[in-house]
């Protein structure tokens, strides 16, 4: 049965009394008023889209969730393993899109407390900040916050997402590194329960050569470039804009201001009750 037409446009029609601009009338619309929100290209043609509630509602983008982070940093660890693993377990793939960039600050620094009262791992506080990346004898050489382990770890998981490829093969893996007692020395075992069709002698080979180093080049330009610059990781942008507000919103509770951010873009209320998220979050 074709969802019905509301009541007051039935009403306009039969009184003769004509319908708002657009309603019906519009060219290309040769369909009966009973007719006009049977489907959504009928409705789009008799231009009565917002008077058909019954229509489904096209499927919004997925929110754009890009995390900036260092392979040993405590609170990193913390944010990947605690809120952005469960939140992408527990949502279809059509709703949320994840981008890893392992890379990070410089030096250790004092700085405002992270997720789950774990100290942030801050820029340090000057205006002159040492390089990561520096050009030693014409080759790339890294330095990282958390000495060469990490570093290693970080070429590790570019590795990683270069020859796994898809990120539901590669995330579980980060995942199982990360919340384990080595970021360096597991990849095998990891691989083992994860993703066994990947080759751990391929990752080897990436991190050993020239591959891992022009990966870690990128990940530099993509953390370089960010507005604002990152003062800390984990750095988080969603559907790439950063504020301190996001960012205070995603650690608390991420689940809800992904499930809030989509509900908006879809514009249902399907995930009302979620969370609350302030105008100021959606740039409104």
């Amino acid at each position: 049965m074709a969802p019905a037409v509301p009541l007051a446009v039935l009403a306009l029609v039969a009184l003769g009394l004509g319908v708002a601009p657009g309603l019906g009338l519009a060219p290309g619309c040769d369909y009966p008023a009973h007719r006009w929100c049977s489907s959504r290209d009928t409705a789009v043609a008799c231009q009565v889209e917002s008077r058909c509630p019954s229509l489904p509602r096209p499927a919004a983008a997925p929110v754009q969730l890009s995390l900036y982070y260092e392979s040993l940093c405590p609170a990193c660890r913390d944010f990947l393993v605690m809120k952005l693993f469960p939140t992408w377990l527990l949502l279809p793939e059509e709703m949320l899109s994840i981008t890893l960039v392992p890379y990070g600050n410089a030096q250790v620094g004092a700085g405002p407390p992270g997720a789950a009262g774990s100290p942030r791992c801050c820029r340090p506080r000057s205006d002159r900040l040492v390089p990561q990346e520096r050009n030693v004898s014409g080759k790339l050489d890294f330095m990282c916050q958390h000495g060469p382990e990490e570093c290693l770890g970080n070429m590790m998981e570019a590795c990683l997402m270069h020859e796994a490829k898809n990120f539901s093969t590669y995330f579980p893996v980060i995942f199982c590194l990360e919340s384990g007692s080595s970021v360096t020395k597991n990849l095998e075992a990891c691989l083992q329960i994860y993703a066994p069709e990947v080759d751990s002698g391929r990752i080897t080979a990436c991190v050993q050569g020239d591959t891992g180093v022009a990966l870690m080049h990128h990940n530099a330009q993509m953390t370089d470039a960010l507005q604002p610059p990152h003062q800390y990781v984990p750095w988080i942008t969603v559907n790439g804009k950063h504020t301190d507000e996001l960012q205070a919103q995603a650690e608390a509770s991420l689940l809800g201001l992904v499930c809030h951010l989509y509900q908006v873009g879809q514009g249902s209320g399907w995930a009302a009750g979620l969370g609350d998220v302030s105008p100021s979050l959606l740039g409104l």
